[in-house]
């Protein structure tokens, strides 16, 4: 029996997610302390209660999944919304730094991923899949790779490398936010506005978002995204093809530039909070339709290897993210991010960013500096350094 939801029953589903989150995350201490997103919350049980229903009753519900690709656009488009040429400049150096973090993180992953199937005696195409191809490749360039391992006898390989990127996407939601919340609270770290948005609170009530705030922002993220499609249109005739999501923040950055040029700013509070209804719902349709019962046989054998990858990440967010970026706020917000990308995707690390400066206060810096690393260059860095490995010695022996 299958039973399909579509657009308007998903985005039901998706708000009760939300809302299940919230409420353990209010009532079990932990999730709160250790910044546990409330999508991740919510859509972990969902997706269980998913499994539950296919494993036993033989009832399958799938999902129609257009909506959570709108809000994905919606959502960097506010992020573009919300970015200042004057903090892109001073993310700029971040920016290349990080891109050198990333490059070491993926040389990592696959040390250890193919290091755990030598030992095991299994072909080191297997580490790959168990390396940088699902973590930080995510399901897309597992799937992607799926066709070169059958080529090479990998057994199994499609169904071992979403499997691992199934539950990296759950880990890196998992130890993301407290790794964020540690450091801050380790050296006592607060945003570099802190005193003066305090001031500014005292000082200027706050304004009230009306119908035609919400109209406006809604008119213009509409418009962020049907220009994004033309540039990107535009570009893959050219030969460069680029995430519809880049594509439309780019516009964000461009709109939100130009209206302050023009003594026009746009309402950020109406921003803000599109910002997050976006990016809630669409992790909560991301997380709440994971198919784990496909999962459940091959779980055992990849335990070890996730276990290594956490430990890979943490180290790295910790010991480089971390030091090299100031040791400051933004740092450690960072640090939390480059945990959900480094395991799972880009909307992880954003809702692992997002649970951490909801508790202690914004960082503009972090969110503009690693939806650019998992937008566009740890993809192009992975096939490069998949590539690398590839031509080593060991594989050609295996």
């Amino acid at each position: 029996m299958e039973i399909k939801f579509e657009n308007l029953e998903v985005l039901i589903v998706a708000i009760l997610v939300l809302w299940l989150g919230q409420v353990l995350t209010r009532r079990i201490g932990f999730l709160e302390k250790y910044n546990i997103p409330l999508a991740v919350t919510g859509g972990i049980i969902c997706s269980l209660l998913v499994a539950l229903l296919a494993g036993v009753w033989d009832v399958k519900i799938v999902f129609d999944l257009q909506l959570r690709d709108l809000f994905l656009l919606f959502f960097f488009s506010t992020i573009g919304l919300g970015a200042k040429f004057n903090t892109l400049v001073e993310g700029g150096k971040t920016l290349a730094l990080l891109t050198g973090v990333a490059l070491v993180l993926l040389v990592f992953q696959n040390s250890a991923g193919v290091g755990l199937a030598l030992v095991s005696g299994n072909h080191p195409g297997y580490g790959l899949l168990g390396g940088s191809i699902s973590f930080a490749g995510g399901h897309g360039t597992a799937i992607a790779w799926r066709n070169e391992a059958t080529k090479a006898g990998l057994k199994g390989a499609r169904e071992f490398g979403i499997a691992c990127a199934t539950f990296g996407l759950i880990a890196g939601g998992i130890i993301g936010g407290p790794i964020g919340g540690w450091l801050i609270e380790k050296y006592r770290l607060r945003p570099a506005s802190a005193e003066a948005e305090s001031s500014e609170e005292k000082e200027i009530p706050c304004r009230e978002i009306h119908v035609e705030d919400a109209l406006g922002t809604l008119l213009v993220l509409s418009i962020c995204v049907t220009a994004g499609d033309l540039v990107n249109r535009y570009l893959s005739m050219k030969g460069l093809a680029l995430p519809g999501f880049l594509t439309a923040m780019m516009v964000g950055i461009f709109i939100t530039n130009l209206a302050d040029k023009l003594g026009k700013p746009l309402n950020q509070p109406a921003i803000d909070r599109a910002n997050e209804l976006s990016l809630q719902l669409f992790l909560a349709m991301s997380l709440m339709s994971m198919d784990l019962l496909s999962l459940v046989s091959s779980a055992g054998a990849i335990f070890a290897v996730v276990v290594t990858q956490m430990l890979v990440i943490t180290l790295i967010a910790v010991y480089l993210v971390f030091r090299i970026t100031g040791r400051n706020y933004d740092s450690a917000v960072m640090a939390a991010g480059f945990t959900g990308l480094g395991l799972g995707a880009t909307p992880v690390a954003i809702a692992n960013m997002t649970a951490v400066t909801r508790k202690y206060g914004p960082s503009p810096k972090a969110f503009l500096v690693i939806p650019l690393i998992g937008a566009f260059f740890i993809d192009l860095l992975n096939a490069l350094v998949i590539k690398f490995f590839l031509a080593m010695p060991f594989f050609a022996a295996g």
